[in-house]
């Protein structure tokens, strides 16, 4: 499991660069990114080289931020090769909250948020583990 950002930010012109700034002035890298809006509010999920490193900046900057894990798993080109993937954490009644991709190091990777309890041991039973942090140049 890696560690990924979510912020928290009302609907308003230039939010989002101001998250992008404050990562770039701090040198934290984002490799992926997912923006859901509401009426009032974005919740943006960025998987990024420091993530704990990034929570502190962007905290530091007055945005409410939140760390959390999620699994990177690289999936065949293939059709279908997505749906192996899933039936696999189906097998072990993982529910999937969410997906996006990323670009690590020049190979697109998805991001899945899983959840049900206890998700380490059951992704564990299934021999899933997703890619390493530190393969993907992540500091935890």
């Amino acid at each position: 499991m890696i560690k990924q950002l979510t912020v928290f930010l009302p609907n308003e012109p230039g939010m989002l660069i101001r998250v992008s700034r404050a990562l770039g002035a701090a040198n934290i890298q984002v490799l992926g990114i997912m923006v859901a809006d509401s009426s009032d509010f974005s919740c943006v999920r960025l998987l990024v080289d420091r993530p704990l490193e990034g929570k502190s900046v962007l905290a530091g900057e007055g945005f409410q931020v939140e760390l959390s894990d999620v699994l990177v798993i690289e999936v065949p080109d293939v059709p279908g090769g997505f749906a192996v993937a899933l039936n696999k954490l189906a097998s072990a009644e993982l529910n999937i909250g969410y997906v996006y991709s990323a670009n690590v190091g020049g190979r697109v990777l998805d991001v899945v948020r899983v959840t049900g309890d206890p998700v380490r041991v059951k992704l564990a039973s299934i021999g899933f583990t997703g890619i390493p942090a530190e393969e993907l140049g992540i500091t935890q």
